[in-house]
């Protein structure tokens, strides 16, 4: 009986290790490397530590986005972690429009920077921008205008 006992305590009191640091993933350069995607549009960004310059396909920021909004929506990792100007990015994207391709470039930037510094990741998380956004437009089907839009009833 008192053997069956030790054999209990044994199982019942496991030792928990504490979870281990994550470290950051960077390349020779200094650069962490993620892919961003958003409807049908593509993002490959590099994110380095600098003065905050942002290039979009060899362009600056302000030249291939123009609308304030999708700046504002591209900037949003930054500005939830408190690490505005901090980082210069580069990227490349393609596919889609304008809008879904911000959104690509925000995701690509979210999760490059959760590389960059792990320590990001709660404040990335609990914004949202680490969860890829999985909507995309539905398909056309046969006797419909458009995916669900009939076409007009005509009595006569």
């Amino acid at each position: 009986m008192a053997d069956d006992l030790k054999s209990l305590e044994v199982l019942q009191t496991p030792e928990i290790e504490a979870p281990a640091k994550v470290e950051p993933k960077r390349d020779a350069q200094g650069r962490s490397y993620a892919t961003g995607k958003r409807k049908n549009a593509i993002a490959r960004v590099w994110v380095k530590a600098g003065s905050g310059k942002i290039t979009v396909n060899g362009r600056d920021i302000l030249d291939y986005f123009q609308r304030p909004v999708l700046r504002m929506v591209i900037n949003q990792p930054f500005v939830v972690t408190n690490r505005e100007r901090q980082f210069d990015v580069t990227c490349t994207v393609k596919g889609g429009g304008l809008s879904g391709q911000a959104g690509a470039v925000r995701h690509g930037i979210s999760v490059a920077l959760n590389l960059f510094e792990p320590e990001l990741r709660p404040a990335l998380k609990k914004s949202g921008f680490l969860t890829r956004d999985s909507r995309v437009v539905e398909r056309k089907k046969y006797g419909k205008a458009k995916a669900r839009r009939s076409f007009q009833f005509s009595k006569r």
